[in-house]
C-alpha cells in the first residue's frame, strides 16, 4: 500500500491528534480515538485499499484492510505526524507481508511456552546483551582496522606508540567495563534499579579492590598462585577475618549475570518488607551491602571458576575433536539464531577470550554468516534478472548490512530467508562446505595465539562481528577467508541455479509485480515455461467445492455472529460457529499465509486459489495469546483436519470475549458464489460452505 493511502486514513480518522493508540489484528486496524465523532466514515468506506469502516463502542474504531493490514499499519506508524502516537500491545502480525520483527516473533513463538523457565532464561540472556550490541560492533570494527593497519605496516605495532595505545583504549574500554554494562541490562530486565546492579559490579572493578591483589603491599594477608592450566594468577586475602578469593573481573560475563539474578531476589524481597516512604534510601542501601558482599565472597569466585573451566573444557574439545566445532556450529547456527538460542554461545565466546586469551567459536560462526550472505546475494541476482524492484532493494540492503555493516545475518534471515523456506536447503549446503574447509585447513595449519600457543582451527583474541571488515581479526586469516568464500559462493550459486521460491511463490510474486506496475519490462527468457508450469499445476490441482467447519459446534450466519465487520461481508461470505470443542482445525488443504502470533487468526490458500480466513473468537487479539496453543507456523502446508490451534474457551469467556469462531472466503467477489449452511450442529471438517466457480 502506498504511504499516501496511510495519510488519507489518518486524515479521515480525524488526524493524528485524534489517535490515542493504534493496533492491528489479522485483517483490520484498531484505533482508540480521542473523539470518534471526528471520523469521516464515508471517506474511509470509499477509499482505495479500505474494505470497510466500523465504529465500535466508546471511541474505538476499526478500519478493515484485509491481508495487507500489517503493511498499512507500518506505513501509518512511520508517518511523521504519528511519531508521538503509541502502538498498543495488541498489535499482531497478520499476513504474509509481515515486518522483520513480526517474522522474528513468529519464529521464536514456535518454541515459546513449551518450557517456561527456558523461555525466561534465553530472554534474560538476550536482553542482557542486545542493548550493547552497537558498542560491541563498533569496538570489533576498530579492532579489525587496527590489525589491518598493523599487518600492512601503516601503523607500528609497538605498545610504545602513543597513538596506538590511545586507539586501543577506545575498544578495550568496551570490553573492560563489559561486566558493568551487562549488570545494568540484566538488572533492568529483572525489574531492578539498573544503576544499582551496575554499581555493585563496578565495586569489584575499582582500583581499591584491584589493590587487594598486591601481595607485596599486603604481605602476610594476600597470597597469589599462578595456575599452570589456565596461565592466570589467582589471589586470596582476608576481609573481616573471612577468606576472599580475588579475581580480575574485567571482561567477565558470567558474574554480572549471576549477580543480577541474586540482586533481583534481594531487591524485590526488601521492597516487600520496607515501608514505601523510605524505600528510596534503604532498599539500595541494604541491596548494596548484602549483594555486594555476596558477589565479592561467593558469586564472583564461583562465576570466574565456572567460566574458566568451561573455557578449558571447550578448548580441549576443540583440540581433540575440531571437526565438531568447525562443521556442527555452521550447521546449527541457522536454527539457533531465529529462536534466540545463540546467546549462550556468544557469552561463551567472551568467556573464552577472558579465560583463555582467545576464542575458537567465532571462525566457524563466520562460515554460517557468509553462507547466509551468499544466499542473499543469490536472491539479489535473481531480483535484478527478474526486474523485481522490491526484492532487489530488500536483498541489497540486507547484503550491505551484513558484508559491511557487521549486523550479522539477521537482516537477511528475517527479511528474506524465513519467508522463503527453500533458501535454507540451499544455504545449509554452503554452511557444510565452508565448515569442511575450515575444519581441514584449520587442522593442517594451526593458529598461533598471542601467547605463542599453537591451536587447531581459526582463532581470534577479540569479540568480532562477522563482516568483510573483521577478517583481519582472525589468526590464520587466509584459512578463514578461504572458508567463508567457499560458503558464500556455494550458497549463492545454488540459489541462482535452483531459485529460492516455489513455483507458486514465483508466480504470485510476478503477478504482484505486474499489478504494482513494477514489472512492465520484458520478462526473462524462462518466464514462459515457468508460467506454463504454474498454469498446469493450477489446472491439475483438486478443485475446492466445499469448505469444512474449523471447529465442532453450532453454525450461525455472519449476521448473527456478533461482529459487524464480518456481518458487512467486507471480508467475504462465511459462517460463525459457536464451538463445543477446544481444537480448531484447517477447514481446507493448502498453505498457511497468515498465522497470527496470538493464535486467534489463520489465513489459508488452497492450490486452486481459494482464500479462507479462520478467526477464533471476537476481539480475542486482546488476550495476547493467553489460552491459545498454536500448532502451526506461517508458510506451512496443512491438510484439511490438521490442528491449527487448541483454545481454552473457558479462559476466553472469563476474559469477557465471545468464543464464536468466524470463517470467511476472502476472495468471494472473484467467485460465482459462496453459500453458507447455517442453523445446524456440525463436527470439525463437516461441510459448512459451498463454493460455486
Amino acid at each position: 500500500m502506498a504511504a499516501s493511502t496511510a495519510s488519507q486514513i489518518i486524515e479521515a480518522i480525524g488526524g493524528a491528534g485524534n489517535v490515542k493508540s493504534l493496533t492491528h489484528c489479522a485483517t483490520r486496524l484498531r484505533f482508540e480515538l480521542v473523539d470518534a465523532g471526528k471520523v469521516d466514515q464515508h471517506r474511509l468506506e470509499t477509499m482505495k485499499g479500505v474494505l470497510g469502516a466500523v465504529p465500535q463502542s466508546g471511541d474505538r474504531y476499526q478500519v478493515v484492510i484485509g491481508g495487507a493490514v500489517a503493511t498499512m499499519y507500518e506505513n501509518i506508524m512511520h508517518l511523521p505526524e504519528m511519531a508521538g502516537v503509541g502502538a498498543g500491545k495488541g498489535a499482531v502480525a497478520g499476513d504474509k507481508a509481515q515486518s522483520d520483527a513480526d517474522v522474528k516473533a513468529a519464529e521464536r513463538a514456535k518454541v515459546r511456552g513449551k518450557v517456561a523457565w527456558m523461555d525466561s532464561f534465553f530472554e534474560y540472556l538476550s536482553d542482557s546483551f542486545r542493548p550493547i550490541l552497537g558498542v560491541l560492533l563498533g569496538a570489533s570494527i576498530i579492532i579489525a582496522l587496527i590489525n589491518l593497519c598493523i599487518s600492512i605496516g601503516i601503523v607500528p605495532g609497538e605498545e610504545a606508540n602513543t597513538s596506538l595505545v590511545f586507539i586501543k583504549a577506545i575498544w578495550k574500554g568496551v570490553f573492560y567495563f563489559l561486566p558493568i554494562m551487562i549488570a545494568y541490562n540484566a538488572s533492568k530486565k529483572l525489574k531492578v534499579d539498573p544503576w544499582l546492579g551496575g554499581s555493585i559490579m563496578a565495586a569489584l572493578m575499582t582500583p581499591q579492590f584491584a589493590d587487594l591483589m598486591d601481595s607485596e603491599k599486603w604481605k602476610g594477608v594476600t597470597t597469589c598462585v599462578k595456575s599452570a592450566t589456565l596461565g592466570t594468577t589467582s589471589c586470596s586475602t582476608k576481609v573481616f577475618g573471612i577468606p576472599m578469593l580475588l579475581n580480575d573481573y574485567s571482561g567477565n560475563v558470567f558474574v554480572p549475570l549471576l549477580m543480577a539474578a541474586v540482586l533481583a531476589l534481594v531487591y524485590h524481597g526488601l521492597k516487600k518488607i520496607i515501608p514505601d516512604s523510605v524505600q528510596i534510601v534503604f532498599v539500595p542501601f541494604f541491596s548494596m551491602i548484602i549483594v555486594g558482599a555476596l558477589t565479592a565472597f561467593l558469586i564472583g569466585p564461583l562465576g570466574i571458576l565456572a567460566g574458566n573451566w568451561l573455557g578449558v573444557g571447550l578448548a580441549w574439545l576443540n583440540g581433540h575433536a575440531p571437526f565438531i566445532f568447525a562443521i556442527l556450529i555452521p550447521m546449527l547456527y541457522p536454527f539457533l539464531v531465529p529462536l534466540g538460542l545463540h546467546w549462550p554461545l556468544n557469552a561463551l565466546m567472551l568467556m573464552n577470550i577472558q579465560s583463555l586469551g582467545y576464542d575458537f567459536i567465532q571462525g566457524p560462526m563466520g562460515v554460517w554468516n557468509f553462507a547466509c550472505f551468499g544466499a542473499t546475494a543469490g536472491v539479489l541476482f535473481i531480483s535484478i534478472r527478474d526486474k523485481n524492484k522490491d526484492m532487489r532493494q530488500t536483498s541489497l540492503g540486507a547484503l550491505a548490512a551484513g558484508l559491511l555493516g557487521g549486523e550479522g545475518a539477521e537482516p537477511s534471515l528475517y527479511g528474506i530467508h524465513l519467508r522463503y523456506k527453500l533458501i535454507y536447503k540451499r544455504m545449509l549446503v554452503g554452511c557444510f562446505a565452508g565448515g569442511v574447509v575450515i575444519a581441514v585447513l584449520g587442522w593442517l595449519f594451526p593458529s598461533v595465539t598471542a601467547a605463542g600457543e599453537s591451536v587447531r582451527g581459526v582463532t581470534t583474541n577479540a569479540f568480532a562481528f562477522t563482516s568483510l571488515l573483521t577478517i583481519p581479526v582472525f589468526s590464520q586469516m587466509w584459512v578463514y577467508a578461504v572458508s567463508i568464500a567457499v560458503s558464500f559462493i556455494v550458497s549463492m550459486v545454488l540459489i541462482i541455479m535452483l531459485d529460492y521460491r516455489t513455483p507458486e511463490q514465483k508466480a504470485e510474486m510476478n503477478a504482484a509485480s505486474e499489478s504494482d506496475g513494477t514489472a512492465v519490462e520484458a520478462a526473462p527468457a524462462d518466464a514462459a515455461p515457468v508460467a506454463t508450469a504454474t498454469a498446469t499445476a493450477t489446472a491439475t490441482a483438486v478443485r475446492t467445492t466445499t469448505v469444512g467447519a474449523p471447529v465442532a459446534g453450532h453454525v450461525v450466519s455472519l449476521d448473527d455472529a456478533g461482529d459487524p465487520v464480518f456481518a458487512s461481508r467486507a471480508l467475504g461470505e462465511g459462517v460463525g460457529i459457536q464451538p463445543t470443542d477446544s481444537t480448531v482445525v484447517a477447514p481446507v488443504s493448502g498453505v498457511l499465509q497468515t498465522v497470527a502470533e496470538t493464535g486467534h487468526a489463520f489465513g489459508l490458500k488452497t492450490d486452486d486459489g481459494i482464500e479462507v480466513l479462520v478467526h477464533v473468537g471476537i476481539d480475542t487479539v486482546k488476550m495476547n495469546g493467553e489460552g491459545f496453543h498454536v500448532a502451526v507456523s506461517a508458510n506451512q502446508r496443512v491438510n484439511a483436519g490438521d490442528t491449527l490451534v487448541t483454545v481454552d474457551f473457558d479462559k476466553v469467556k472469563e476474559a469477557g470475549y465471545s468464543t464464536t469462531t468466524l470463517m470467511t472466503v476472502l476472495n468471494t467477489a472473484a467467485l460465482a458464489g459462496v453459500t453458507p449452511k447455517t442453523g445446524v450442529d456440525v463436527q470439525a471438517g463437516q461441510e459448512v460452505l459451498d463454493i460455486q466457480r
